[in-house]
Parts: C-alpha cells; structure tokens; sequence
C-alpha cells in the first residue's frame, strides 16, 4: 500500500486531472471517451479520498509516512 504522503500527491494529481478533464468538456452533445474519462478519474479520486480517512483514521496498518 502507499504511504498518505504518496496517497495526498496523487489526489492532487487527480484533481487536476478532473479540472482538465471537465475543460475538455463541450456544453453540448459530450462525447463518451471523454465522459468515461471522468467518470474513471472521480471514481479512482473517491476511492483515494476513503483510503485517506481510514489511513488517518487508524484503520490500515500498511499506511505509513
């Protein structure tokens, strides 16, 4: 498992990432790949962000800084 530190750089990669892809965005008719694309990156930032708190929480031994 990553250490929080390696976890907290990579959710700011992915927020950026999901800034960038939001701009790819038209305001009409959204093409799937891109959507996909998003949805992929929101589903791994949720993931990471619930890996955060059980990691600060206490709960995952593997989590260290």
């Amino acid at each position: 498992m990553k250490t929080l530190s390696q976890m907290e750089a990579r959710l700011k990669e992915l927020e950026s990432a999901i800034k960038e892809t939001e701009s790819r965005l038209p305001a009409h008719s959204v093409k799937p790949p891109v959507m996909m694309d998003l949805f992929a990156l929101e589903d791994e930032y949720e993931n990471l962000v619930q890996q955060i708190r059980a990691c600060k929480a206490g709960g995952a031994d593997a989590c260290h800084d």
